[in-house]
C-alpha cells in the first residue's frame, strides 16, 4: 500500500512541476528547426535519424543544469552571471542575446505568415492577429494560464507524429538509420556533414537557457521539488527529439522519394508533400508549422524580457502587473511589435538577418554554456547540488562538441559560397 501512495505522490508532484523542461525543449522546434529537419528528410532521407540520439543526450545534459540551478537558488541566469561575473559581460551578452533573439522572432512571425499563407490567408491579416494574440496571452495572463496554453501548444506537436504515420514510412529503414551510423562512404559528402552540424547544432541556443531557468524560479520550484522537475527536463527532452525525428521522417517518406530536394522554408515542405502525402497529412504538417510558430513567438521575446530584466535588476515575471513591472512587459511589447512589424515590409533581407543571428548566438554559445558550468560547480553558490565528476566530464563533452558545431555553423553562414562550392 505504501508502494502505491510513494507512487500516486510522484505522480503528483510531477505534474504540479511539470511545464518548465517541457515546454522549453519543445520550443526549440521552432520554424528554424523544422526548417532544418525537413532539409534534413528532403535531401538525405532517413540518414540523419542518427542525430536524435546525442541531440537527446545534449539536451537533457544542459537543461538539466540550468533546472538545477533556478531550483537551487532561486535566481535567474542573467542575475546569477551578473553576480558572480560582473554588470559589464552581462551586459555584453544581453545586447547579443537580444539581437540573436530578435532575428529569431522575425523568423517566426515569418513562419507564421508562410504556413497561413497555405490556408489561403494574407500575411497582412495573420501576421497582426498574431502578433496581438501572442501580447494579450502573456499580457493579460498570469504565470499558471500561460503556462496552460503553453503545454496545451507543446502537447499539438502530435500533429507531427500523426502526419508522419500517415506519410507510410519505410518504418524498417527509418529504425535501422535510428540506430547506427551511416556507412562511411557518405561523410566524403560535404553537404551531408554540413547538414550534421546543422541538425545538431539546432539543438541548444542562449535563449533557452535562460528562459528555462527563469521559468523555473518563476514557477516557484524548489530543491523539494526538483527531482520531479528533473523528470520534466526528461520527458521534455525526449517528446521534442521524438517530434523532429517524425519531422525527418514525414518528409523523408515523401519529398526524398519523390526527388525533391530544395527546401527554402518550411512552409515549401508542407507545399511540396501537398500532392504526395495523404491530404491530411499535409494540413497536419502546415497546421504543426503554425503551432510552432506562434508558440515560438511568445517565448522568445518573454525570454529576452526575462533575460534583459534580470541582468539590470528590474522587476519581471507573469505574476507581477503592469504597473509593478513596467521595463519587463513594455520591452516584450516592443519585441512584438517590431518582429511583425519587420514580415510585412515589402522585401526585407530575411536571409541575411537569419544569418546574422545565426552568427551570433555561434559567438554568444561559448559564453553562456562556460558561464553555466563555472557557476554550477560553484560550492557556494549550489551546495551539496554542484556537478558530480561523471557528469562534469559528460557536461563538459557536449559542452565543447556544441560549441564546436555552433562554430562550424557560424563559419558555414560566413562564407556560404564556400560551403555551396563544397557541397557540389
Amino acid at each position: 500500500m505504501s508502494f502505491w501512495r510513494r507512487w500516486r505522490t510522484s505522480i503528483f508532484l510531477f505534474l504540479a512541476v511539470l511545464g518548465p523542461g517541457f515546454i522549453t525543449a519543445n520550443v526549440d522546434n521552432d520554424a528554424g528547426g523544422i526548417l532544418t529537419y525537413s532539409q534534413a528528410g528532403a535531401q538525405y532521407g532517413y540518414k540523419l535519424l542518427w542525430t536524435m540520439l546525442p541531440i537527446t543526450l545534449a539536451l537533457i545534459v544542459v537543461q538539466e543544469m540550468c533546472a538545477r540551478m533556478g531550483a537551487v537558488t532561486g535566481k535567474g541566469l542573467s542575475d546569477l552571471i551578473r553576480e558572480e561575473f560582473g554588470l559589464r559581460m552581462t551586459f555584453v551578452m544581453m545586447l547579443l542575446l537580444v539581437v540573436v533573439n530578435f532575428g529569431n522572432v522575425i523568423a517566426e512571425f515569418s513562419g507564421i505568415a508562410g504556413s497561413m499563407q497555405l490556408f489561403h490567408i494574407s500575411k497582412y491579416i495573420s501576421v497582426p492577429l498574431c502578433a496581438l494574440a501572442v501580447w494579450a496571452l502573456v499580457v493579460k495572463g498570469n504565470y499558471k494560464s500561460v503556462e496552460k496554453v503553453f503545454l496545451a501548444a507543446s502537447v499539438f506537436y502530435i500533429a507531427y507524429i500523426v502526419a508522419g504515420v500517415m506519410s507510410g514510412p519505410d518504418w524498417h529503414t527509418a529504425l535501422s538509420q535510428t540506430v547506427k551510423l551511416p556507412e562511411r562512404s557518405i561523410w566524403s559528402d560535404h553537404n551531408y556533414v554540413y547538414m550534421t552540424v546543422g541538425v545538431i547544432g539546432t539543438t541548444i541556443t542562449p535563449w533557452m537557457q535562460f528562459y528555462l531557468q527563469s521559468s523555473i524560479v518563476d514557477k516557484g520550484v524548489t530543491v523539494r521539488q526538483y527531482k520531479a522537475s528533473r523528470l520534466d527536463v526528461i520527458v521534455g527532452s525526449f517528446f521534442t527529439d521524438i517530434v523532429a525525428w517524425f519531422i525527418i521522417v514525414v518528409c523523408a517518406a515523401t519529398l526524398y522519394t519523390h526527388g525533391m530536394r530544395n527546401i527554402n522554408d518550411p512552409a515549401d515542405a508542407a507545399e511540396a508533400m501537398k500532392p504526395l502525402a495523404d491530404r491530411y497529412a499535409y494540413i497536419l504538417f502546415a497546421a504543426g508549422l503554425f503551432n510552432a510558430s506562434f508558440f515560438a513567438a511568445s517565448i522568445l521575446p518573454l525570454s529576452t524580457a526575462y533575460t534583459v530584466c534580470e541582468g539590470l535588476g528590474f522587476e519581471s515575471g507573469l505574476d507581477r502587473s503592469f504597473k509593478q513591472a513596467p521595463f519587463f512587459y513594455w520591452f516584450y511589447t516592443l519585441l512584438i511589435i517590431a518582429g511583425a512589424a519587420v514580415v510585412l515590409v515589402p522585401n526585407f533581407p530575411m536571409v541575411t538577418m537569419t544569418i546574422l543571428s545565426q552568427v551570433l548566438n555561434g559567438v554568444l554559445l561559448p559564453f553562456v554554456l562556460f558561464f553555466m558550468l563555472r557557476l554550477v560547480n560553484k560550492k557556494e553558490l549550489m551546495g551539496n547540488h554542484t556537478n558530480s565528476r561523471w557528469f562534469n566530464v559528460v557536461a563538459w563533452t557536449t559542452t565543447v562538441i556544441v560549441v564546436g558545431l555552433s562554430l562550424v555553423m557560424m563559419w558555414q553562414s560566413l562564407h556560404p559560397a564556400v560551403a555551396a562550392v563544397a557541397g557540389n
